[in-house]
């Protein structure tokens, strides 16, 4: 370099106050002891790194555009362009009918399930809840019917077993969770009696009924007495038909209006009694001279004798003793044929005794029946002649 410098060389282009490469002349203007701001000839974007390939072309407007003979017009009369508007004014109305239906099904559907304001309908789950209790309650009857009437009562009076159908009873201590565990674990739930004839009736300690089973007996044993439910064939499962020519029907036991007094005392988690909620046994009156006195005996759960006679138009008395287990309570009730009751009597427990005290009866047949049991076995028949 000192020898180029020494020789008169001019330093290269790229230096401050070098020539152009190209042999061109500096550009004038510059100040001195400065070298040139910019070349003539060249722009400064030719002195950029590297230059980029110029873009592709736009592309036609042709390709986005459909064939000039879909635009063709040649040929279209009058009619067919009216008939193409209708067309399309009819595919419009098609549309808007289309959504209108979509609209309004939504809106049914949505009052369908959330019931109209007001309380004008129902929610349909509410009334499919509503038919499945029923349907519970219907099929619970059954299951009750089989099962437990032999020793609760077929009126759940009681029996063998405590009542059920006593209202004190019902309004708080047979709820639902209680009945479901003395059928779980069965009668040892009760009182802590290892040896109580109560069964297990859950499957799942060896019971024979399953848990729906259980569930629609629980909901007949708290049915309300305000409804009237249809016996069910359990065979058929549909409506037992009477003699009579009308489907036959029962009603709940549970009285929804029912307020125990103020000063009632509930009943204990651990209770056993008899029928109607208590011990009761009737008080003998005294006999009035020449009054025809019979004796019935109660055992097993069944009368010792089927037949009674008295005398028309005069007074009797009953001798009941009731030789049965306590906790088994008895009566004799006098009905009519037609089942219509005359004359009943207070219940009495096992292992007591009273004397029962009847009215005159007209002459004819009557049928005297316990009613706490109203079995053949309890049932006879009253001659009055």
């Amino acid at each position: 370099m000192s020898d180029d410098l020494s020789s008169g060389g001019t330093p290269d282009a790229g230096t401050p106050g070098g020539a152009a490469p190209d042999g061109g002349a500096p550009e004038t203007g510059a100040p001195a002891g400065e070298g040139p701001t910019r070349v003539a000839g060249r722009e400064p974007e030719d002195r950029l790194p590297a230059r980029r390939a110029p873009a592709a072309p736009p592309a036609s407007a042709e390709r986005f555009s459909a064939p000039a003979s879909a635009h063709a017009t040649s040929g279209l009369t009058s009619a067919r362009a009216a008939q193409i508007v209708r067309q399309s004014g009819n595919a419009r109305w098609i549309s808007f009918l289309g959504v209108t239906i979509v609209a309004l099904f939504v809106i049914a559907y949505y009052f369908y399930e959330t019931g109209l304001p007001y309380g004008l309908s129902q929610p349909r789950l509410d009334a499919q809840a509503t038919v499945q209790q029923v349907q519970a309650v219907e099929e619970g009857y059954n299951l009750f019917e089989a099962n437990c009437a032999r020793c609760h009562g077929a009126q759940g009076q009681g029996g063998i077993g405590p009542v059920l159908n006593d209202q004190m009873k019902l309004f708080d201590h047979l709820n639902p969770t209680y009945i479901k565990n003395v059928l779980t674990v069965g009668g040892r739930y009760v009182c802590g009696n290892a040896n109580s004839l109560m069964p297990v009736w859950a499957d799942t300690n060896g019971g024979p009924l399953n848990y729906i089973q259980i569930n629609d007996l629980i909901a007949f044993l708290r049915a309300p007495s305000t409804q009237t439910y249809e016996v069910l064939d359990p065979s058929l499962n549909e409506p037992v038909v009477g003699s009579d020519g009308k489907v036959e029907t029962f009603q709940g036991w549970v009285d929804p209006s029912f307020k125990p007094d103020p000063s009632a005392s509930p009943f204990p988690a651990c209770w056993s009694g008899t029928a109607g909620g208590g011990t009761s046994s009737a008080s003998s009156a005294p006999i009035p001279s020449g009054e025809t006195v019979l004796n019935v005996t109660a055992v097993n759960i069944a009368f010792d004798t089927q037949a009674l006679t008295v005398t028309a138009g005069q007074a009797f008395a009953i001798d009941f003793k009731n030789q049965d287990q306590p906790g088994t309570p008895h009566n004799i009730e006098i009905r009519a044929q037609d089942g219509t009751v005359i004359q009943t009597q207070p219940t009495i427990d096992g292992g007591q005794e009273t004397t029962y005290q009847y009215n005159a009866l007209a002459a004819g047949t009557y049928t005297f029946i316990c009613k706490v049991h109203p079995i053949p076995q309890m049932t006879g028949t009253l001659t009055v002649k």
